[in-house]
């Protein structure tokens, strides 16, 4: 880099002190400046829910959880069905399940206090490479390279990175670990998080407006949209299923709970047939819970990490409940209350449509 200036920390955090985004999990540089110390539970929260998921969208359910459950150990006390059904609707429900049993670890085996070293989170439940990182460092200032991504556009770009992702994360987070400062490695982790979030977006990056300019080898090629590299994407499986949309007399939905591990594990269901990411479901009446006058109700779509979903939609209704154990009976008007994924949203959609906003995704 002997044509350029070289990329340092000191710029980043004048910048990050002038720029930085208000969060509500965050501590502001001038309140750092004042005292104020950040707290590990809104910190982790916050991490775990930011995983393959937006600010925008965190925003909410993060201020629904602190605000219902103020404490690691509020949280680690609640049930099981409570937690699940509050984070309905975030997507990648594991984390879910992850965070529950962190907290336990946490409130329980740990006396209601975060380990404050990357090795210590590492061990909790949940808890991997990137948010013990993020967490060491920023919750507690250990000087810890963290890289999301937001982070490696940053960096692929700075070095001009020609190696693909996924094995250019090594070189990457190298890259990083050189930069960070030992002192304010949280405020540092932050502001590059900001940088790739406001400034080096992946399209049109704002260049002239980031501090990195005059060190970024990407924008003195004119090319910084190339990067990071990505590996060809193979193909997304498309899988298929049923499901069975079922309303009594009473107004009451048809749910039932799907096992505890697993995908959307532990959360609340229609009836649907046993369609995996791997394999297929039934999509015909054959696989209805219980004989009925069953009526098609279209087809919905829905995209996983790793696969998309077409479920065959059925429904029936007002019918007498029918005997057996079939699952258990929720008004439609209560919906909101069930720890409902937004593809089991979008079946009873598809079945009944006034019984929700059209959720999306």
């Amino acid at each position: 880099m002997d044509h350029k200036t070289k990329p340092g920390a000191e710029v980043l955090l004048s910048w990050y002190d002038r720029h930085h985004r208000e969060l509500p999990w965050r501590i502001s540089p001038a309140a750092a400046k004042a005292g104020a110390v950040p707290d590990p539970y809104h910190i982790w929260m916050s991490e775990v829910m930011l995983q393959q998921t937006t600010v925008a969208a965190v925003k909410a359910y993060f201020a629904k959880f602190i605000s219902r459950w103020p404490s690691v150990t509020a949280l680690a006390e609640a049930p099981n069905e409570d937690v699940m059904a509050a984070w309905a609707g975030l997507g990648y429900y594991a984390r879910a399940r992850n965070l529950k049993k962190c907290a336990e670890a946490v409130a329980f085996q740990h006396g209601g206090v975060f380990p404050d070293t990357e090795e210590g989170l590492r061990a909790l439940p949940g808890i991997g490479d990137y948010t013990s990182a993020a967490v060491a460092a920023i919750a507690f200032n250990r000087p810890s390279a963290v890289m999301d991504g937001n982070v490696e556009r940053v960096i692929s770009r700075l070095y001009a990175i020609e190696a693909p992702l996924p094995g250019s994360k090594p070189q990457m987070k190298a890259k990083v670990a050189a930069l960070t400062p030992t002192d304010r490695p949280g405020d540092f982790a932050q502001a590059m998080m900001d940088l790739g979030a406001t400034i080096c977006t992946p399209k049109r990056p704002a260049c002239a407006l980031c501090p990195f300019n005059d060190a970024c080898l990407a924008l003195a090629d004119d090319d910084p949209e190339r990067f990071p590299v990505k590996a060809a994407k193979k193909a997304k499986p498309v899988r298929q299923g049923a499901a069975f949309v079922a309303v009594d007399r009473d107004g009451r939905l048809l749910l039932r709970k799907r096992a505890e591990s697993g995908l959307l594990g532990g959360m609340t269901e229609v009836p649907t047939t046993d369609w995996t990411s791997r394999q297929d479901g039934e999509t015909g009446l054959k696989a209805a819970p219980f004989p009925a006058d069953w009526q098609s109700a279209g087809t919905i779509s829905h995209v996983f990490t790793h696969f998309e979903l077409r479920l065959s939609i059925f429904r029936v209704g007002p019918i007498d409940a029918p005997s057996g154990n079939h699952g258990f009976w929720v008004p439609v008007t209560e919906l909101d209350g069930e720890a409902l994924p937004t593809v089991m949203k979008k079946a009873i959609v598809a079945a009944i449509p006034t019984a929700f906003p059209t959720p999306k995704g």
